[in-house]
């Protein structure tokens, strides 16, 4: 029996490990790593970069402000000028949940079939033309329609994007370009409060109040970038014209052959990726434990990222700081937070894991929202905020990507996604709710509601942890028996993460 060689960490090569009755688990391949030894990764890697995560970056940007800004709305008059009640308003922050939960699934889906240059851009437009008529909203109901479609057409970038960064980059490359384009999130939040300050200015320009201004505004800039992704933003690997052939083929190759590692006494044996559409992926990822395990994690850090990007400027106003100073005091927390987050998100690909940078975060969430509640001073409450959404923005890049590295084929990947950011997006309609404006200033059970979810998170991260550890160890022994003569190349690709050859990234 031939000896196998060893990939490269995130490369890899079909090689021959074993053979059965039905044909060989691995067999040499006309294609192999040494085919490409010659070109340079890392300046693929920029080249890559540079193209494809500005552009994300942008996209992602704009869609954290157009749903966010309704916070910097409300503490400009849009509550009062409505006339809503404070549980109207909570209302209206929570049908966007609904509805963007609701679509997440079918549009990871049809990403794919209809291709992300022309999908993202589309749902773009659509939102941003929501947002703009946002502007224009009569009463409490035309606000909350307007909400409603939001989520409709919001639903698809951010697992979208997600999703598609594994089209393009291996397990150990995708947190810190995930980090990249989510830092987006943070630094809308500062700009968010820098524009409303800003556009709060505008206030009776055209008869509309300044409130109105901002969502017009943000609205028509959305429209704007979206008809220029159309002709900026590539769709797969296979196309990308700023490659070379050569170059497309070796992306293409390390994709294909990075995700599934089996050690034993055999060596290592990859096994490409699933790519053809079958249902069975789709129900696959629905009955797949580690997914739902996540989305308690996921809840964990998404409770406490919307309670501070909705509720933050009230939080801050609330004591004792005049709208505009409010405003302005929510952009160093944003930007500290982003650059923290990219920091860490270089580091967890440095060291290949993704628990030691999430499972700790949540504990210093746990401090910071302690500082909160434990104190009535306005320093303390603000350097309580501070460090919880230093805390929130990193963790939250590695939640997504932890579940992105640990699920093999293309379209359980998808859909897996989808339903992590989708269902777990649902902690978004919880935390709408949180921060009630009769609990001001002190907002005792809205901080208190965020402990309890980020306590929930860490369990369910330790469980993710230590089952994963446990199967890892558990293939590790099945492959040493020898029990990998038991399966074809193909029953195992078909297999994904299930497959006794897939090690899962903890």
């Amino acid at each position: 029996m031939a000896s196998p060689a060893t990939p490269e960490k995130g490369t890899g090569s079909i090689v021959s490990s074993s053979e059965n009755k039905d044909g060989p688990v691995a067999t040499e391949h006309e294609t192999t790593l040494a085919s490409f030894a010659h070109l340079d990764e890392k300046k693929i890697l920029r080249k890559m970069d540079i193209r494809l995560i500005p552009m994300l970056a942008l996209l992602y940007l704009l869609s954290f402000l157009d749903r966010g800004n309704i916070g910097n709305a409300k503490i400009e008059g849009l509550q009062e000028d409505l006339k809503m009640a404070p549980d109207q308003y909570n209302w209206c922050l929570t049908v966007f949940f609904f509805t963007y939960a609701a679509f997440e699934v079918p549009s990871n889906l049809l990403l794919k079939r209809l291709r992300p240059s022309i999908w993202l851009p589309t749902i773009m437009v659509a939102w941003g033309v929501v947002m703009t008529l946002m502007g224009l909203v009569k009463n409490y109901h035309g606000l909350l329609i307007a909400r409603i479609f939001l989520g409709v057409t919001e639903a698809g970038l951010f697992p979208g994007v997600s999703y598609y960064l594994t089209m393009w980059y291996c397990r150990h490359e995708f947190q810190f370009r995930q980090a990249l384009f989510f830092s987006a999130a943070s630094v809308a939040g500062a700009f968010s409060g820098l524009l409303a300050y800003a556009i709060a200015k505008m206030d009776g320009i055209g008869g509309l109040e300044g409130w109105r201004w901002i969502f017009i505004l943000e609205g028509i800039v959305t429209v704007v970038v979206a008809v220029l992704a159309f002709f900026i933003l590539y769709d797969f690997p296979e196309t990308a014209s700023f490659l070379t052939e050569e170059e497309r083929a070796f992306v293409v190759f390390r994709l294909k052959y990075q995700s599934a590692t089996g050690k034993g006494n055999e060596g290592q044996v990859r096994v490409p990726e699933a790519e053809e559409f079958k249902w069975k992926y789709v129900w696959d990822a629905f009955k797949d434990w580690q997914i739902w395990v996540n989305i308690f994690v996921y809840w964990g850090i998404v409770c406490p990222l919307y309670g501070i990007s909705l509720f933050l400027p009230t939080i801050i106003k609330s004591l004792g700081y005049s709208s505009s100073t409010a405003q302005l005091m929510t952009i160093p927390i944003y930007i500290t937070a982003s650059i923290l987050a990219v920091i860490s998100a270089w580091a967890s690909d440095r060291v290949g894991k993704r628990s030691p940078f999430i499972i700790p975060l949540l504990g210093v969430m746990v401090v910071g929202f302690a500082m909160c509640i434990s104190s009535s001073n306005p320093k303390v409450v603000y350097g309580g905020v501070f460090i919880s959404a230093c805390a929130i923005y990193p963790s939250f890049a590695g939640v997504v990507t932890w579940l992105a590295n640990n699920l093999s084929g293309s379209y359980k990947r998808s859909v897996g996604m989808a339903i992590q950011i989708g269902v777990g997006n649902l902690g978004g309609a919880m935390a709408s709710n949180f921060y009630r404006q009769k609990d001001a200033p002190r907002y005792l059970m809205g901080h208190g509601l965020e402990l309890g979810f980020v306590g929930m998170g860490i369990i369910a991260g330790l469980v993710l942890l230590f089952s994963y550890s446990r199967i890892n160890k558990s293939r590790d022994k099945r492959v040493a028996d020898g029990e990998l003569d038991m399966f074809t190349q193909a029953e195992l690709s078909e297999q994904g993460d299930r497959a006794i050859t897939w090690r899962y990234m903890y």
